[in-house]
């Protein structure tokens, strides 16, 4: 039975895009606000990761079955996207963005990680394969992932320390 899998992907796929769509609107934004970028170079690199992460998964996954525990899994996962997109509000965006004098978000589940969305991405990254039964799918797309996080985060954090943001 198919369905299942290609409505889940659909469903991720959907969600990507219209997370890219608001992106680029908040990104837009907080640049006419006197935001800046930094360490965009990374940025394509990272958007192909997940590109092919997702588009991998259109080619494995549909036909396999669907473990209702890592369903379950990702569904939480999903659940704390939203947390965090509602709490970063209009400054929620797939770039790092620096707005000069403007504090961190500290509420949310920001109280708890500096960094909740990476945490939540590297868990879509190993249970939506899992899901599908892809375990090494999960471990490659996990490495892949980790070595983008390293460059990412000692970007993000330089520059929001450079920003006196993070001390």
């Amino acid at each position: 039975m198919m369905w299942p899998a290609i409505a889940l992907l659909t469903f991720v796929t959907l969600q990507r895009l219209g997370e890219l769509v608001l992106a680029r609107r908040n990104t837009a934004a907080l640049l006419a606000r006197g935001a800046r970028q930094v360490a965009p170079e990374h940025y394509p690199a990272m958007v192909a990761l997940h590109a092919g992460w997702l588009v991998g998964l259109w080619l494995l996954a549909p036909g396999r079955p669907v473990d209702l525990f890592w369903l379950a899994v990702f569904m939480g996962l999903q659940a704390l996207r939203l947390w965090v997109l509602a709490t970063l509000k209009d400054r929620w965006t797939t770039r790092i963005i620096i707005l000069p004098g403007v504090p961190l978000v500290t509420s949310g589940p920001y109280r708890f990680l500096r960094h909740p969305n990476y945490a939540i991405v590297v868990g879509e990254i190993a249970a939506l394969p899992l899901a599908f039964g892809l375990p090494l799918y999960a471990i490659g797309f996990s490495l892949l992932n980790a070595c983008m996080l390293s460059i990412r985060l000692k970007a993000e954090n330089a520059a929001l320390k450079s920003a006196m943001i993070l001390k």
